[in-house]
């Protein structure tokens, strides 16, 4: 199995003019190591908020050049397994938390303990692992790694996590897929601007499925199918989310529009995935009972 380490590694835009890291054949496992979305900045209780480099945080470690990939296709990304560091850092203030009404930036290192956060001497909960970026280059212009969009990017998506499969759309030829921003939890929405934001490595098996295409991302979980969209507004994000949904299930089945809406209204999930970055991202799920009745694969 490949490996690919987040030293020198790392970049903090996606891009097509990005210098490939490593080149993987589809079908390939890679073993990939990330830092946090801080740079590993804030390690210890004398590390400032007030010395962040605010220009290196959302880091992705990559890009992998997929050897068969090219422009139209789709890369499924099956995450194999997600390994996390024993300590992770929240962070809450001014122009980071949806929550507005802070003086100053404020930071909680936490400890993680036989797969438990250890939050304060009264809470703890248990681990959530998952991948807030993970993407492919856009087409047309470079999108940093904090921004989340047609793309895949900043999606901060709690059910991007092991043994989901990630479907993405190709824009340039070998994808150029990176990832980073892990969390060992992370609520929907994100509210206070961070999950808990840990360093680690993820297991990913990198495939390229010729002769379909998508327009945004999509993943495949135990729960369903779900269609994931980035807009300024989240109003925006649920439409275009939902949209993507119902056609899908319209094009795989028997269903009218109409049938398929009416089905998606009373069992479809419409759901926020976070609510902090420049672009909103909402996801729509198609429940797993409805795939299987009308027997529809992913992919």
């Amino acid at each position: 199995m490949k490996k690919l380490a987040a030293e020198g590694n790392t970049i903090f835009a996606f891009s097509k003019n990005n210098k490939p890291a490593k080149f993987v054949d589809s079908g390939e496992t890679i073993e990939v190591e990330t830092i946090d979305a801080l740079s590993n900045q804030i390690q210890t209780e004398d590390d400032t908020i007030e010395a962040i480099d605010w220009e290196r945080v959302n880091p992705a470690t990559g890009p992998i050049y997929v050897n068969q990939a090219k422009k139209g296709d789709i890369l499924k990304v099956t995450i194999e397994k997600i390994n996390i560091n024993d300590q992770g850092v929240l962070l809450a203030g001014p122009n980071l938390s949806l929550i507005g009404e802070f003086d100053q930036m404020t930071k909680r290192i936490v400890q993680i303990r036989e797969e438990q956060v250890i939050f304060n001497e009264k809470i703890t909960f248990p681990i959530q692992k998952m991948i807030g970026v993970i993407g492919v280059a856009p087409e047309h212009r470079d999108i940093s790694c904090g921004t989340p969009d047609s793309h895949g990017g900043n999606m901060d998506t709690t059910i991007i996590k092991e043994g989901s499969e990630l479907y993405l759309p190709v824009f340039v030829d070998g994808a150029l897929f990176a990832l980073g921003d892990f969390h060992a939890a992370m609520g929907d929405g994100e509210i206070s601007g961070t999950g808990v934001e840990i360093a680690g490595s993820a297991i990913l098996k990198l495939e390229v499925v010729k002769g379909e295409s998508i327009e945004h991302p999509i993943v495949k979980y135990e729960e369903g199918l779900s269609f994931i969209a980035s807009k300024e507004t989240l109003d925006e994000a649920v439409k275009v989310a939902t949209k993507q949904a119902v056609h899908f299930l319209k094009n795989n089945t028997d269903l009218s529009l109409e049938d398929a809406t009416m089905l998606m209204s009373a069992v479809g999930q419409a759901q926020v995935s976070q609510v902090v970055d420049p672009l909103m991202t909402a996801r729509f799920l198609i429940p797993q009972f409805v795939l299987d009745a009308y027997q529809i694969t992913a992919f």
